[in-house]
Parts: structure tokens; C-alpha cells; sequence
């Protein structure tokens, strides 16, 4: 476990995460340490709230309204992704920075075939987005 990843005590995104087959789990629990040490290193983000939403893990910036929603999940094509809200810019403009490098799904997800690992140091990138989404441009 990662320093500022916390235990999972919320028990429905437990049982949401028992519920992914493997590999998929294993990817998507070797990226929620990704997001807890992100936000521990993002100024202005605080703490990260962990519960469900559309049955999936999700993570907000609850305390400080810093940033939109990230969920962790399985597209019904197969692999694993990450999900941000697809009205916002956080998908676009990571797609805009590697065009070649991932497979996204419109302005909502970043997807990846089961077999494939994921790049931390770009995905920390999107995950930063997401967590600093409403905050001012730093300067």
C-alpha cells in the first residue's frame, strides 16, 4: 500500500472491487494508490472521498469541491478504464496531450485492454486534472 492510500472501509465499493474479474481488479487497485497519492501531492485538493457511484469506485474532492469525479471501472467492451465526467475538459485535453498514446472513448474514458499496463507517470496527469479541475489556473 501506498503512504497516503487509505484502507477500503466503504463496503459497497469493497464489493464493487471483489466483483471485477482479474485481471481487471488487479489493474484498478494498482491505480486507486495513484489517485490517493496525487491528491496527497496536488496543493488545494484535500482529502479524497472514496464511494460508489453508478456502481463503480468513485473519487471526489468532497472537503474542497477541487475537482470533478473520477471512477474506476470496466467498460462492457472488455478491458478496464478511468472515467471523468464527460462534460468536462479533463478527457479532451489529456487526449489532446498524447493523441497516439491511449484509446479514449469520447470525453469520458480512457480505456485499456486487460492484458496492457497502464503509463503512471501520464495517467498522474489526468488524475491531477480531474482532482484540480475547479481550481484557478496556477500562475
Amino acid at each position: 500500500m501506498q503512504p497516503h492510500t487509505p484502507p477500503i472501509t466503504d463496503t459497497g465499493v469493497a464489493a464493487a472491487f471483489a466483483a471485477f474479474p482479474e485481471p481487471v481488479r488487479a489493474a484498478l487497485l494498482r491505480l486507486r494508490p495513484l489517485i490517493f497519492d496525487t491528491a496527497a501531492a496536488s496543493p488545494g485538493v484535500g482529502r479524497v472521498t472514496e464511494t460508489l457511484k453508478w456502481g463503480q469506485p468513485a473519487y471526489l474532492t468532497a472537503e474542497t469541491k477541487s475537482g470533478t469525479t473520477i471512477r474506476l471501472g470496466q467498460p462492457k467492451a472488455g478491458g478496464y478504464a478511468v472515467f471523468t465526467h464527460c462534460q468536462t475538459r479533463v478527457m479532451p485535453e489529456f487526449a489532446a496531450l498524447f493523441p497516439g498514446d491511449f484509446t479514449f472513448d469520447g470525453t469520458r474514458a480512457v480505456l485499456f485492454p486487460d492484458d496492457v499496463a497502464f503509463d503512471e507517470d501520464k495517467l498522474r496527469l489526468l488524475i491531477r486534472s480531474a482532482l484540480t479541475y475547479h481550481l484557478p489556473p496556477p500562475k
